[in-house]
């Protein structure tokens, strides 16, 4: 058992809702994004479907799939994602500059269980509104997060603020949303329990945290929000720098050892 483990307690148990690990794997230029390679278990591959059967192999359930040029308006690598998923066992949600009917017909072509809808579609609420309306629960809303107010990626001017935001998103039916504190993304400080809290009290649908998971104390914190309605948590960073295993991960939410 480690030293996290120890401390934090094993959330898992009979009868009770475990919190689902989603596996990162962002891809730009038809690669592994070269930061995700410094290292750790992704670092003796830069193909995004030999990563992606790395974490399947792992004992993964999801797949959290990035096409981070989509996002930044600098490409496409759809046919890449594609071949992702078709190779995979497990389910896969796509993400990355959807926020039209083409981006999401196409991002829907890769065979994907769900695609994320980025802040920057919230521009456009009534195309929003419907994609919710048309595809239920096969899309989340990302809200990316600068302390009450929403901070689109890829360039895109500031959004409105959360509160509002989530009371529009729930009345439209919005069934899932993904959650991040961009000030934590990639930081490995934890995740904001908090916003976390506060987004979860404001929506009826189901919460995935995203940005600065790197403990199973993380973890545990995060499972301790699974009644409130805290679903999943995307993992990318702390698997990549080797700080996080996710096997080990898996094991202590099931209720096993680290």
């Amino acid at each position: 058992m480690t030293a996290d483990s120890t401390a934090a307690g094993s959330p898992g148990g009979p009868g009770r809702p475990t919190l689902q690990l989603l596996a990162a794997v962002d891809v730009s230029r038809r690669q592994v994004l070269p930061a995700r390679r410094a290292g750790g278990l992704a670092a003796a591959s830069n193909d995004p479907v030999e990563v992606a059967w790395r974490w399947q192999l792992a004992g993964a359930d999801w797949l959290h799939l990035v096409d981070i040029d989509a996002a930044f308006g600098s490409g496409s690598n759809r046919d890449v994602l594609r071949g992702v998923v078709e190779r995979l066992d497990i389910d896969v949600e796509v993400s990355g500059g959807i926020h039209d009917d083409v981006s999401l017909e196409t991002a829907l072509a890769t065979g994907c269980r769900r695609v994320i809808l980025g802040t920057e579609a919230l521009a456009t609420p009534a195309w929003c509104a419907e994609a919710i309306s048309a595809y239920g629960d096969r899309i989340a809303v990302a809200l990316d997060v600068r302390g009450t107010t929403l901070a689109p990626r890829g360039g895109h001017p500031e959004g409105g603020e959360l509160a509002s935001t989530l009371s529009w998103l729930d009345a439209q039916g919005c069934v899932r949303y993904v959650v991040t504190d961009v000030a934590r993304d990639g930081s490995l400080r934890g995740p904001n329990v908090e916003l976390l809290r506060a987004v979860c009290a404001g929506v009826s649908g189901p919460v995935i945290a995203s940005g600065g998971v790197s403990t199973l104390a993380d973890l545990a914190a995060l499972a301790a929000l699974v009644p409130a309605g805290v679903e999943g948590a995307i993992i990318g960073t702390a698997l990549y720098t080797g700080t996080l295993d996710l096997g080990a991960a898996l094991r202590f939410l099931h209720g096993g050892t680290g």
